[in-house]
């Protein structure tokens, strides 16, 4: 069985939001990992993943989504799941990533909960 994951990034007023779709696993997740660099994710922006379309995740992929969460922390920037599917949830609760990711119920509400960061000194 092959399993495809297909990437969309887009920009947002709050910053990137790459959507995901299909499987994030090891043969998928080395290209989500090139693929943060080129984000151009600044200070006080916020990244959001959306895996509202995912269909499988394994721990290749967790790890992947902890090194985008990284990559946004040392930017200086939020880092947001969106659309968590309930199997990939519930794996989180059991190794205790829910403490470690924030989650919203869709990129709507992700881009609803961000707070434009002050203006910083001219």
């Amino acid at each position: 069985m092959t399993r495809e994951l297909t990437v969309r990034t887009r920009t947002t007023p709050a910053g990137p939001l790459i959507e995901l779709t299909g499987a994030l696993d090891h043969h998928s997740a080395p290209d989500i990992r090139r693929l943060l660099p080129a984000l151009g994710l600044r200070p006080g922006q916020q990244l959001v993943v959306d895996l509202g379309h995912l269909t499988f995740c394994d721990s290749t992929g967790i790890t992947v989504l902890i090194a985008a969460r990284n990559h946004a922390l040392a930017a200086d920037a939020s880092f947001v799941l969106a659309a968590v599917p309930d199997g990939v949830g519930r794996i989180f609760r059991i190794v205790g990533l829910e403490r470690v990711f924030a989650v919203q119920p869709t990129a709507q509400a992700a881009a609803a909960a961000w707070t434009r960061p002050p203006p910083g000194p001219e």
